[in-house]
């Protein structure tokens, strides 16, 4: 049997005349009327490509919100399965047709559904219309897999990522690029600092530092990590926090505990992520990002 085909794609949206309209695609090959998406490259993440592909078919560039689902259907060269996520246009210029898209329309988010053709698209179209989806992220990442322990002689906040570590961290910019990130805050051990460094020269903001996030200091005083986290996600802005696993998951449950979203009761492994959709103060959605595969 072979292997289930991936791809992503997004539902692109913009607030026009306090109504909310929706991106579609006409697609000459197919002629029918659908979202952006694509198949996935080799090695790229599923919300890396669906950032990708909608900038490639739309010319739009988005900043990611919550994931929308993953639907299945057949084709001519098997079964494709696509993953896709809630995308706000920030700066959009006008379409230029393509071999692949011949037109683009914005229509009002009400009457979406009786122009899309498949039926997996109407599917996603329904979850994005009843999720809460102009959304904030606050990123929770642990940091990408460093040097054991019983491999480090030195202090433990010196600790180094490992070869792998550093080929996860050199990706990580093509994932959390999608969230148009405003603020990255990082422990200040090594391991961490090194897994955003790539992230933070890309994106082009300046990184905060702090010892409160660290493990060394979380060992005598839990609440400091805590402390600093409530204070940032009280902030209107997108940020992305890296510390260690023994307190993320705390901190994950102690953030998100007064909503009515179920936190993620695992772990994270070395350069997961999850992601904290809010609205406001309200939680909509938790997502969870994996690391990048090689």
């Amino acid at each position: 049997m072979s292997a289930t085909i991936q791809a992503a794609g997004a539902v692109v949206w913009r607030s026009n005349k306090n109504k909310i309209e929706v991106a579609i695609i006409h697609r000459p090959k197919y002629d029918d009327w659908s979202f952006p998406k694509g198949k996935v490259e080799i090695n790229e993440s599923l919300i890396a490509c669906a950032h990708r592909e909608v900038l490639e078919e739309t010319n739009i560039q988005t900043e990611f919100g919550a994931f929308l689902g993953d639907v299945e259907y057949l084709t001519q060269d098997g079964k494709k399965q696509v993953s896709f996520w809630a995308a706000k246009a920030i700066t959009y210029k006008d379409f230029s047709p393509n071999s692949e898209v011949d037109e683009l329309k914005w229509v009002e988010v009400k009457k979406v559904k009786e122009l899309l053709t498949l039926e997996t698209d109407k599917k996603i179209l329904a979850q994005f219309i009843k999720l809460d989806f102009d959304t904030k992220p606050f990123i929770l990442l642990r940091h990408a897999k460093a040097i054991t322990r019983d491999e480090w002689q030195g202090d433990d906040d010196d600790r180094p990522l490992d070869a792998l570590g550093q080929n996860q961290a050199n990706r990580l910019l093509g994932i959390y690029q999608v969230y148009n990130l405003e603020q990255i805050h990082t422990s200040d051990a090594v391991r961490c600092y090194d897994t955003v460094n790539p992230m933070v020269k890309g994106l082009g903001i300046k990184l905060e530092v702090t010892g409160k996030l660290s493990e060394s200091t979380y060992k005598k005083d839990k609440e400091k990590a805590f402390d600093y986290a409530k204070d940032l996600i009280k902030q209107d802005a997108r940020i992305l926090l890296c510390s260690h696993n023994p307190i993320l998951p705390k901190m994950l449950n102690k953030l998100t505990k007064k909503s009515d979203v179920d936190a993620d009761e695992g772990k994270l492994s070395p350069a997961d992520g999850w992601v904290i959709h809010r609205s406001g103060k309200e939680v909509i959605q938790i997502d969870r990002i994996d690391a990048p595969t090689f």
